[in-house]
């Protein structure tokens, strides 16, 4: 019966701890393999398109401002020169360009963020495995030394 155990792990002395420990063990360095995965290399796109996304968007905080400043404008267009419905559109614009360079600069500042901290890869450790008992011990170690997450293959 082989069975592997795989698990992620960030790339910190965690990792080189658990590997020594499952060495300490009496698990073979032939039956440990840490995969450490690659960093991304190009920058992310500023704005999606319709076929890929990233979860983040630039949008939200200038629809919400265009609605907010589109009502102020409308409601004080009744007494200004110009009517409601252009202070409304004047509104819209300047409340959604508000919105649109403010995510723009929060969005930059969280690029900036992540390049300084340094975000490091997973690594992911497979460990191959004879029996039941040494499964266990392999799963527990790899617990102990703060994996981001384990599962059980074969067998």
């Amino acid at each position: 019966m082989n069975m592997h155990v795989v698990s992620s792990f960030d790339h910190t002395i965690y990792l080189e701890l658990v590997i020594t420990a499952l060495e300490e063990k009496g698990i073979e360095k032939d039956n440990i393999l840490a995969i450490p995965l690659n960093k991304r290399t190009k920058e992310r796109k500023l704005f999606d398109t319709i076929h890929k996304s990233d979860g983040v968007s630039v949008f939200d905080l200038g629809a919400a401002l265009a609605v907010v400043f589109t009502v102020f404008g409308s409601s004080y267009g009744f007494i200004a020169e110009w009517g409601p419905i252009l202070w409304g559109l004047i509104g819209a614009g300047f409340g959604f360009t508000v919105g649109f360079i403010i995510d723009i600069l929060i969005n930059k500042a969280k690029k900036k963020h992540e390049i300084k901290k340094g975000k490091s890869t997973e690594v992911f450790v497979v460990v191959s495995c004879n029996d039941a008992n040494q499964v266990e011990i392999v799963e527990r170690l790899l617990w102990e030394h703060f994996a981001l997450g384990v599962t059980k293959l074969g067998g």
